[in-house]
């Protein structure tokens, strides 16, 4: 069913270099513009987005795009302290999306390989915020939503994949 999904090349075009901008442009905004206030920091879309372009993107953009746009709305949102630890994260949730589907194009390994990485993005907050806030309290305060919020990335994910792997066919 999910045939086709992409393809890693060794160059970079201009083309590729255009997209993984406005993809990084577009993960920036779907994790900047719905703020969900959680403690220590806010819930968002863009996981969506980093899910889809782990899927959709050869991988080195989806890297690019995931990190970068989500360590921007960081520093623009206000949450600076959080750009380093985001690179990180999203860089890796990528990483683990790619790594775990590979050539399994079922429906289960991709849900699998979302759930996993929306569970490495929690666990991965909830340290660094332990670590930055000196209080494993703090951290674990986040903890709940940011389950519910790989939750509900997951889910729009899932959603919007069909549609997006049928354009892509039709391109």
């Amino acid at each position: 069913m999910y045939e086709g999904f992409k393809q890693e090349r060794h160059g970079m075009t201009t083309r590729d270099l255009c997209v993984t901008a406005v993809m990084t442009a577009l993960v920036f905004l779907a994790t900047f513009v719905p703020k969900i206030p959680i403690p220590l920091g806010y819930a968002h879309l863009g996981d969506a987005v980093i899910f889809l372009l782990a899927i959709l993107l050869p991988r080195r953009e989806a890297l690019f795009a995931a990190a970068v746009g989500s360590a921007l709305s960081d520093v623009l949102g206000g949450f600076l302290l959080w750009a380093v630890p985001t690179l990180v994260i999203k860089f890796l949730m990528v990483e683990i999306v790619c790594r775990f589907v590979g050539e399994r194009h079922g429906k289960k390994w991709i849900f699998a390989a979302f759930l996993l990485s929306s569970l490495w993005m929690a666990a991965a907050y909830t340290v660094f915020g332990a670590a930055l806030y000196a209080s494993l309290a703090a951290g674990l305060a986040s903890l709940p939503g940011l389950l519910m919020e790989g939750g509900v990335n997951t889910v729009a994910a899932l959603v919007f994949l069909p549609a997006l792997l049928r354009v892509r066919r039709g391109a």
